[in-house]
């Protein structure tokens, strides 16, 4: 007789309906999960090449400023999850000296507990996100790139560079279905202090199994412009658009 949960796998990457040898799993599940293990760890442990990214940036005539936290090595990163949300002393003191000019956003991306996921998928939503801005008239400032950071270190230069919105396109932590999964949360006001009910989040952003750039971009562009709009962020702003629609292909050149 056929297991009814075999149907249901098709449906999911969780580990369900595995199968059994013995009092124990088959051999094909055993090692699926060892491999799902190691890649999860690797996520966390591996280095992010943050030199490279900005070389990519630039490749894409994007601005970039390469900031820093106190943190120094990815053991410590997991030891302290406080200093990952502050800024270094000479980081502080580069965005103390930038004329940002007052942006609407403030772009961040940090590797957060993935690597993996930053490198994967890093550029492509980058490049999905600002065409999505300057398609609606956004105006956003160099995109902070830093190592080893909270979601929280957003509030920190949002603040520092004086714009409306903070967006930190941060990895999630791995899983053992999803080791390159991206993160994105928004603030409005950012300032240090904030927490964390004052974000939205848009989550499991690796395509094709999660959410698409696409996606993920068009429910950026609403809530930042909900949250201009309104004035909030956080519970008090719901996702409540109808349709997703992709972002313009040719949007107009703008200064940053």
């Amino acid at each position: 007789m056929t297991d009814p949960w075999f149907a249901l796998r098709r449906f999911t990457q969780a580990r369900i309906a595995l199968g059994r040898a013995g009092h124990a799993v088959p051999t094909q599940a055993l090692l699926d999960f060892q491999l799902a293990h190691a890649r999860a760890r690797d996520a966390v442990h591996f280095l992010w090449n943050v030199e490279r990214f900005a070389e990519d940036l630039r490749a894409m005539r994007l601005e970039s400023l390469i900031l820093r936290t106190p943190i120094r090595s990815r053991g410590e990163y997991l030891r302290r999850p406080d200093r990952g949300r502050m800024l270094d002393t000479e980081s502080r003191r580069r965005l103390d000296d930038l004329n940002g000019g007052d942006p609407d956003v403030a772009l961040i991306v940090t590797n957060g507990l993935s690597s993996t996921a930053v490198e994967r998928h890093g550029l492509s939503l980058l490049k999905t996100v600002v065409t999505c801005y300057r398609s609606r008239r956004i105006r956003f400032g160099p995109i902070a790139l830093v190592e080893n950071g909270r979601v929280a270190l957003s509030d920190e230069i949002g603040f520092a560079l004086g714009a409306r919105v903070a967006v930190i396109i941060v990895g999630e932590r791995p899983g053992l279905s999803a080791a390159d999964s991206l993160g994105i949360y928004l603030t409005y006001a950012p300032r240090p202090g904030n927490t964390d009910a004052q974000r939205n989040c848009i989550s499991n952003i690796r395509p094709p199994e999660g959410l698409s750039y696409e996606t993920a971009a068009a429910k950026l562009i609403y809530l930042t412009e909900e949250a201009m709009r309104r004035r909030i962020s956080g519970v008090g702003l719901k996702d409540e658009q109808d349709t997703v629609l992709p972002p313009s292909p040719e949007p107009p050149e703008l200064e940053r």
